[in-house]
């Protein structure tokens, strides 16, 4: 396991998942309840949102002992993020999202609410291995 896995660490990047999550909610009942965008959509746009607060808060707090290097390393841990992390809540996010709301009749808030809880620890572990690890051409379970 990646040197990250401390409860120190899992607490920050857990506050700032918080800070995010809560943005992303907002967004999307803004864009769903008040400007009428279907959940799918809306979804997209909150999930972007609350992916670049968090690469943000990750730089400055969660990972800060990781991160430097210049503008390059920033683009290339930004580029990772969004690879990973932002792949995984983008498409977790919007797939569970729509299947609550659809199959299981669920208000947007509380099916978003279960998708990410379901993808945290997975976020994590990429963001940790891989994201700020360090080694930017290393898969996360090759990074030790």
């Amino acid at each position: 396991m990646s040197r990250g896995w401390g409860l120190p660490r899992w607490a920050a990047f857990a506050g700032v998942g918080i800070m995010g999550f809560g943005i992303q909610l907002a967004a999307l009942q803004l864009l769903t309840a008040t400007a009428g965008l279907a959940t799918a959509r809306a979804t997209v746009i909150a999930v972007e949102a609350a992916v670049l607060h968090n690469f943000v808060w990750h730089e400055r707090w969660t990972w800060r002992d990781r991160a430097g290097g210049g503008l390059a390393h920033l683009l290339g841990r930004l580029a990772r993020f969004h690879a990973g992390t932002g792949i995984v809540s983008l498409a977790g996010n919007v797939a569970v999202t729509v299947a609550l709301v659809e199959w299981l009749h669920m208000p947007a808030a509380v099916a978003n609410t279960c998708a990410v809880g379901i993808l945290s620890a997975l976020n994590f572990r990429l963001a940790d291995g891989w994201v700020f690890s360090g080694h930017p051409n290393c898969p996360p379970d090759m990074v030790r």
